[in-house]
């Protein structure tokens, strides 16, 4: 068995050069910073077996480029050394002495040299409050000193470049530093006393830092504090102590600490990396790690450069000590002190360099941001009060629109404003007004939206020529639903299609068609011109409200004809409004005041919806979407009263400007690397503005699960120019990732995160769909994901070959969604109730049933879920109506049931689905449920509003296998047509029996019968309990356990399960196995999860005892 991909936390990192070395579990991986490098990863290599890597340490600060450098790794007791050689061609990793393994935890390595070579020894600060000399080439230990301190540590940090010098600062269990030279005489007892306690955390100390330029002490405790010490020399036999600075700033506790010559950076478990001054004050905040905190950190030699490794298995690089990778400045543009009559009440940003004001009095002016002056452009006193400012830039013009209270807009070109166009659109107040784009790059003619009273919505086609607006015609008039506020936010066109889609301030979507008759029709042919010159179009208010009103005018005749949507997705953003609508690769994304943005499809005529996103925690308004060219997402909105630009890729804020918040007039601009955002406040225009200064990688190692990983899932393999895997896992960190593995180089990529979960999300189920042409090169399967607050999820995951050939595009598309208490929030005065159990979980999730196919009829999946309130619950899910019932349940168990099966039982002329659930008690029971699915199929096809769920009936057969919960489960079927159903427990002990079912039915209670054939239990199977099962083949048994070993067992025919093979992994806290057939070389895939994910390569023939650590 063979490791062939590991991702694990990163707990060790070490500048070398324009290159990082990092630790990840026993791997030593050598990273590139320079640019010029095609993949940033050069080197792994597993350098220390079964332990983790925890320190670095490179025998000199001072490296050169292109010699050899020697590099101590340790972690645990193991440690090694190695000669690293860094050129433009290779990397390579020599070990100069083996691994050895200590007698005690290593917590420090400091180089130590003699009179003939700088770095002739090693000292090792243990785990026991004692310091060993040792020679790495020989492999001995030639003294160890112990400290008078009897103590654990939590943390040392050596000083020194001689054993004579030599003085460690411990961090112990009782939260002092203990500060001792390893020359000092000893007592009578052999050990030595410290020179210096050193008191005042309130937790124990995790890391310690010695600046010796700066006479300081850095010590971070699991109090959340960071405190400065001035020492002076530590060298000296006697010093004081004095206490500079506590620092609190971080969240949750405080896993390391650096001093710097200007800075102080510390890491912690709030995935906080914070930069501090010595004057106590917050420099620089980085925030971008997902999860359980950042476990390392290492400052290039320059310090302007900071990695830090995440429990997310990220490495980042952050700027620091004032080289930011941009230059960010709030500007104040005096707009009152320009002598400007009015104050500013709407601004549209141009581009990143002009700015259009409009005031209070009808004044339209602009700021130039190159010359930093006001330019007046044009006054109506007919706009004052209140106005509505659209703007949009076309490739040598810029056009503007503004619409007053009493319907009337007008559009102008801002390098010919005296040349304009004044119509009449409607009659009363102008709500709104959105310029939309063409179609086809480089036209003259562009649209403008307007909406009115009583939902009319408006569209104009401009023509511009030669710097001035030359026509205006009417496109269509279209009719917004029915609602109080009624009017269009955003609205787009759709590539290739007849159709626009529209926003309203009710958070309504909407499809129209761009097919309204006399289309094209001038405005100066269809209109009546009034005495002051103005433009009115003929409109019967009737025709598009649909009933008469007392204050609607009125005329004879209608000339144009309204459109109604096509397609209508009422409220979908909630009460508060579509704020933008935009077109990417072939997808409709609508953004809203809810805090979510959503991704659409127009498939025959009709807005489909197919998932739902939210960005980071806290942003409820979010205002607009922009791709990037690179592929990065970039969402926009607001945080409190904050402007938010947040990254997707990078999961961090990218701009947090404190303007006050949404309600108020502002725009943002983006061209290239510089980014402006204008808004009004305290009648004044401020403008933050945000330059490059130098361009660095942020992320060097992509991220995957913030927390633990608990389901892991092979969903099936595409063939493209190489073997690809699908991977689906699920995390505590309430995300679904759906991840691609590369078999020819082992290495794995994300292609798509779901993240509806409310908590965290416990088990998976897939119902696999067949390509519509049975290709290789597609995937088609319906996802289901469960897990806290009782909450399923439910999706249609579409995965297939890129126009590239080295591409792979996956589509996610939400079906369905269940929740237990769903009618908890829908229920008035629930502040009266009493919840009932609200913490129920479903722990595992299964298909039953055929598989379910992409066209009908076969649109029905089938879903058992085992749930912490010791239910089996059964659910019916129809694809097309993306509906799902929950149909039956039984409360048999009465204790929590941890795992479900399904298997299907064929014979000739029918077949049954049975279930196989197992619960904390160590029972395991045994239900038939095709009965079940025949009623679900006719609930379905009748009225189910008030459906009450039938009652799963008691199981048709129990076998008691264990003595505590069963974590593990699974049924393979034999070739003479018995079933193996193996079960892994809390006991740490594998049980099998073999069972065979019975083609006819009892007489009393008309089921299937099971019948016990043989029993075989392994007691001591695993050192811990057993958390994954299967089956490789009918004689092969593959388990894991949380003692972190992949064991292999043999099941013989004349009886007994036998060892077979044993592999060590990395990953803690293993909590599931799944493995999948290896067609190249007949053998199996195996992944594991858990803190981290690894996938093996086992063999088709495993030598007998094959025992590997």
């Amino acid at each position: 068995m063979e490791s062939l991909l590991l991702i694990a936390p990163i707990t060790a990192l070490e500048f070398v050069g324009d290159h990082l070395l990092s630790g990840e579990g026993p791997y030593l991986t050598v990273y590139s910073l320079e640019k010029d490098h095609l993949i940033s990863h050069r080197k792994r290599q597993n350098v220390l077996q079964g332990y983790t890597i925890h320190g670095i340490k490179l025998n000199s600060s001072a490296t050169v480029e292109g010699e050899p450098m020697i590099v101590a790794v340790f972690g645990s007791k193991g440690l090694i050394v190695l000669q690293l050689n860094i050129s433009d061609d290779d990397v390579s990793l020599t070990e100069i002495c083996m691994l050895r393994e200590l007698h005690d935890w290593i917590w420090d390595v400091q180089w130590l040299g003699d009179c003939l070579k700088p770095a002739a020894y090693l000292g090792l600060a243990l785990g026991h409050n004692s310091v060993a000399l040792y020679d790495f080439l020989s492999g001995k230990v030639l003294k160890e000193v112990h400290c008078a301190e009897k103590c654990i540590l939590y943390s040392a940090c050596f000083y020194g470049h001689s054993w004579e010098e030599l003085v460690l600062v411990s961090g112990t269990v009782f939260n002092q530093l203990v500060v001792w030279g390893v020359s000092d005489p000893t007592n009578k007892d052999g050990r030595t006393e410290p020179r210096q306690r050193i008191s005042g955390h309130n937790g124990v100390i995790f890391s310690i830092f010695y600046k010796k330029k700066r006479g300081l002490l850095a010590s971070a405790s699991d109090d959340r504090s960071l405190r400065i010490w001035d020492v002076g020399d530590l060298v000296a036999k006697s010093f004081d102590v004095k206490c500079l600075l506590v620092l609190y700033g971080h969240q949750s506790r405080v896993w390391s600490v650096k001093l710097l010559h200007e800075n102080i950076i510390s890491i912690g478990e709030d995935s906080a990396c914070i930069v501090w001054n010595y004057q106590g004050d917050i420099v620089s905040h980085f925030k971008g790690h997902k999860g359980r905190g950042i476990r390392a950190v290492a400052v290039q030699g320059r310090e302007d450069l900071v990695a830090t490794g995440g429990a997310d298995s990220a490495i980042r690089l952050w700027q620091i000590n004032g080289k930011s990778s941009r230059s960010n400045e709030l500007l104040s543009l005096q707009f009152s002190s320009s002598h400007s009559p009015g104050a500013p009440k709407a601004i549209a940003m141009v581009d990143t360099t002009l700015l259009i004001v409009m005031t209070d009095l009808g004044s339209i002016y602009t700021y130039d941001f190159i010359s930093k002056k006001w330019s007046f452009i044009l006054t109506d006193e007919n706009y004052k009060s209140y106005c509505q400012l659209d703007i949009y830039k076309t490739s040598n013009n810029v056009l503007c629109a503004i619409g007053n209270i009493t319907g009337e807009i007008k559009i102008f070109s801002l390098s010919s404003p005296k040349i304009f166009k004044d119509l009449k659109c409607h009659q009363g107040k102008i709500h709104s007004l959105s310029w939309v784009a063409p179609l086809c790059p480089g036209s003259f003619t562009c649209g403008l939206f307007s909406s009115g009273p009583y939902g009319l919505m408006v569209c104009l086609e401009v023509t511009c020529v030669s710097g001035y607006v030359e026509s205006v015609a009417e496109k269509g008039r279209f009719v917004l639903p029915a609602c109080k506020q009624r009017w269009h936010t955003s609205v787009a066109f759709l590539p290739d299609e007849e159709f626009i889609v529209c926003g309203d301030r009710r958070g309504s979507l909407m499809l129209f068609p761009m097919n309204a008759t006399n289309r094209g029709q001038d405005l100066f042919q269809g209109a009546i011109q009034s005495e002051s010159g103005a433009l009115h179009l003929k409109e019967n208010v009737d025709d598009f409200v649909g009933e008469q009103r007392p204050n609607c005018p009125s005329t004879a005749c209608s000339v144009l004809s309204v459109e109604g949507p096509v397609s209508l997705l009422f409220g979908i953003h909630g009460k508060l409004g579509v704020t933008s609508i935009s077109c990417h690769s072939g997808f409709v994304y609508s953004t809203g005041r809810d805090g979510f943005y959503r991704q659409l499809k127009v498939e025959r005529g009709q807005l489909t919806l197919l998932r739902k996103l939210k960005s980071c925690k806290g942003m409820e308004w979010i205002e607009r979407l922009s791709f990037t060219a690179d592929g990065n997402l970039l969402v926009m909105g607001f945080h409190a009263t904050d402007f938010v630009v947040w990254s997707t890729r990078t999961n961090e804020k990218l701009h947090c400007v404190p303007c006050g918040g949404g309600h108020r007039s502002w725009s943002y601009r983006k061209e290239e690397h510089t980014e402006v955002f204008a808004y009004i406040k305290s009648c004044d225009i401020f403008a933050y503005l945000s330059h490059p200064v130098g361009k660095t990688q942020s992320i060097l190692k992509e991220p995957v699960h913030g927390r633990e990983i608990t389901c892991v899932k092979y969903a099936g393999s595409l063939k493209t120019y190489e073997h690809l895997h699908v991977l689906l896992t699920s995390s505590e960190d309430t995300t679904v990732n759906i991840l691609c593995f590369n078999a020819a180089t082992n290495s794995l990529y994300q292609l798509s995160t779901i993240s509806d979960h409310i908590s965290s999300v416990k088990a998976l189920a897939l119902a696999q769909t067949k390509p519509c042409f049975q290709q290789d090169s597609s995937l088609s399967a319906v996802l289901f994901s469960a897990g806290g607050r009782a909450e399923i999820e439910c999706y249609h995951i579409q995965i297939n070959q890129g126009k590239d050939e080295e591409s792979v595009l996956c589509q996610v598309i939400h079906l369905a969604s269940h929740r237990l208490d769903e009618h908890w929030d829908r229920m008035k005065n629930k502040h009266r109730l009493v919840k009932m159990d609200p913490e129920t979980r479903y722990m595992a999730i299964t298909v039953v049933g055929e598989e379910v196919r992409d066209n009908p009829p076969s649109s029905l999946v089938f879903l058992a879920a085992a749930c912490s309130d010791g239910s089996v619950r059964f659910f019916a899910v129809c694809t097309n109506s993306r509906k799902m019932l929950l149909v039956a349940e039984s409360f048999y168990h009465q204790r929590c049931v941890l795992k479900i099966r399904p298997f299907v039982h064929r014979f000739v002329g029918g077949k049954r689905d049975l279930l196989c659930s197992a619960a904390t008690d160590g029972r395991i029971a045994f239900w038939d449920v095709t009965d079940t699915i025949e009623e679900a199929r006719n609930i379905l096809q009748g009225e189910h509003e008030d459906f009450q769920p039938l009652n799963l009936e008691d199981p048709c057969f129990t076998v008691s296998a264990h003595q505590c919960g069963i974590n593990s489960l699974h049924i393979q079927e034999t070739k003479d047509g018995h079933y193996l159903v193996a079960s892994g427990g809390d006991d740490n002990s594998i049980h099998i029996c073999q069972l065979t079912v019975n083609n006819t039915t009892c007489e009393t209670d008309n089921r299937t019968s099971i019948q016990l054939l043989k029993v075989f239990t392994v007691p001591s199977a695993h050192a811990a309990h057993v958390t994954g099962l299967r089956f490789l083949r009918e004689d092969l048994l593959a388990s894991v356990s949380v003692d972190q070993r992949l064991s292999l067992w043999h099941l013989r025919k004349d009886g007994g399960l036998h060892p077979r093979g044993t592999k060590f992994c990395h990953v803690a806290d293993v909590s599931e196995l799944d493995c999948w057939e290896n067609v190249a070389t007949g053998g199996h895939y195996g992944v594991l999860c858990g803190q981290g994910l690894e996938i093996m390569c086992i063999p088709s023939k495993v030598p007998e005892l094959d025992q590997e650590g």
